[in-house]
C-alpha cells in the first residue's frame, strides 16, 4: 500500500528540471514556519504551504502527533520512516524526493544530494538537502545529513537565511560538533536545530542526544527562544550574524 501511494505521489509530483538558482521573484513578504517535531517543518508564504519530512510516530518520534496537514508541496529527504512517511497526508500535493532542480507552483526548489551516513551512503543511502526561497527568505533544510560538506556542496548551498540542521547524532545524522562545523562553513543568519531527543521520544528506543549538547558546543553564539513551535520570519527581522533559534513543541 505504501509503495503504491508513493508511486502515485511521485507521478503527481514529477516536475521538469530547471537551472538551479535562488528564486529572485518570490511572491509575498515574510514566512511563517512551524516545527512539527524531529526534522518535520511546515512553511507558509508566497501563497504556498510546504511540508518537509513528514514522519511516522515511533522511536524518537513516538509521542508526536502525525503531521497530517493539508499542503501544496511535500519534500522528503529520504524514504526512512522518520523523514519520508507520506501515508495519511490529505489532498494531492506535489511530492519532491530526488535531488534536482524544480519549479513548483511558482517556487524554485533545489534538492542537493548528500550522504545519509558516514560511510558514503552504504548504510542509509542518499539524503536530500532542500534549498529554496519562500516569502523572500532563503531556506536550507539539511534533512538527516551525516557527512561533512564538500566544497561543491557548500557552493550549491550558498549562505542561507534560515538553516535547519540535525544536531542529535546517531549513525545517520550530525552530532552536535558536526552540526557546528556545517554552520561555521555556511554562516547562516538563523539556525534552527532539529533531530534531537525531546520529551516525546521513546526513552527505551531513541539514541539521539538532547539539545543541551548542541548548545554547549555552540557556546558564545546568540540564542533566541520562541516559547512555541511557530516563528514568523522576514528579510527585515533576520539577525546579521549567526543566531540560534529554539522552537518548542
Amino acid at each position: 500500500m505504501e509503495r503504491r501511494q508513493f508511486l502515485r505521489w511521485a507521478q503527481v509530483g514529477a516536475i521538469a528540471s530547471l537551472g538551479g538558482h535562488w528564486a529572485a521573484h518570490a511572491q509575498g513578504a515574510g514566512l511563517s514556519l512551524q516545527w512539527l517535531g524531529h526534522t518535520c517543518f511546515l512553511f507558509s508564504g508566497s501563497g504556498q504551504r510546504v511540508l518537509v519530512n513528514p514522519f511516522r510516530p515511533m522511536g524518537c518520534t513516538k509521542g508526536l502527533r502525525p503531521p497530517r496537514v493539508a499542503v501544496d508541496i511535500v519534500m522528503i529527504s529520504s524514504r526512512l520512516l522518520d523523514e519520508g512517511y507520506i501515508e495519511g497526508l490529505p489532498g494531492r500535493p506535489k511530492l519532491l524526493f530526488q535531488p534536482g532542480n524544480y519549479k513548483v507552483n511558482g517556487l524554485t526548489i533545489q534538492g542537493i544530494r548528500t550522504n545519509h551516513d558516514r560511510v558514503g551512503g552504504f548504510r542509509f543511502g542518499v539524503n536530500v538537502v532542500w534549498r529554496w526561497q519562500q516569502g523572500g527568505v532563503n531556506i536550507l533544510h539539511m534533512g538527516g545529513i551525516a557527512m561533512p560538506l564538500s566544497i561543491e556542496q557548500k557552493i550549491l548551498m550558498g549562505r542561507p537565511d534560515v538553516m535547519i540542521v540535525p544536531v542529535g547524532g546517531t549513525d545517520k545524522a550530525y552530532t552536535a560538533a558536526e552540526a557546528k562545523a556545517a554552520i561555521e562553513l555556511l554562516q547562516p543568519r538563523l539556525v534552527i536545530p532539529s533531530h534531537f531527543r525531546t520529551a516525546a521520544s521513546d526513552p527505551n528506543n531513541c539514541d539521539l542526544t538532547g539539545l543541551d549538547d548542541f548548545l554547549a558546543v555552540m557556546e558564545g553564539t546568540p540564542v533566541r527562544r520562541s516559547g512555541s513551535s511557530s516563528l514568523a520570519v522576514s528579510a527585515g527581522n533576520l539577525p546579521q550574524t549567526t543566531t540560534i533559534q529554539i522552537l518548542s513543541l
